[in-house]
């Protein structure tokens, strides 16, 4: 079994919100599978909110939404 750092949880969430997209407002998009593998979906949920994006699951897949305006649902 691998052992993670202590600071692992903290390298992996600022990698993926180091991502290109995340600056411009757009989009990132994680396994399920493999966030509650490497931090946990309660640390990721709570990662997404401290930055004010929004959060969707859909087909084992998370989708942040990188921007902080409200959404409107069209279908």
């Amino acid at each position: 079994m691998l052992v993670k750092s202590p600071n692992h949880a903290r390298e992996w969430i600022d990698q993926v919100f180091a991502a290109k997209s995340v600056a411009r407002g757009g989009i990132v998009r994680r396994s399920v599978a493999w966030v509650e593998h490497e931090i946990g979906r309660g640390r990721f949920i709570q990662e997404v909110e401290a930055r004010g994006f929004h959060l969707l699951e859909c087909g084992g897949q998370f989708i942040v939404i990188c921007n902080r305006r409200p959404i409107r649902n069209l279908v």
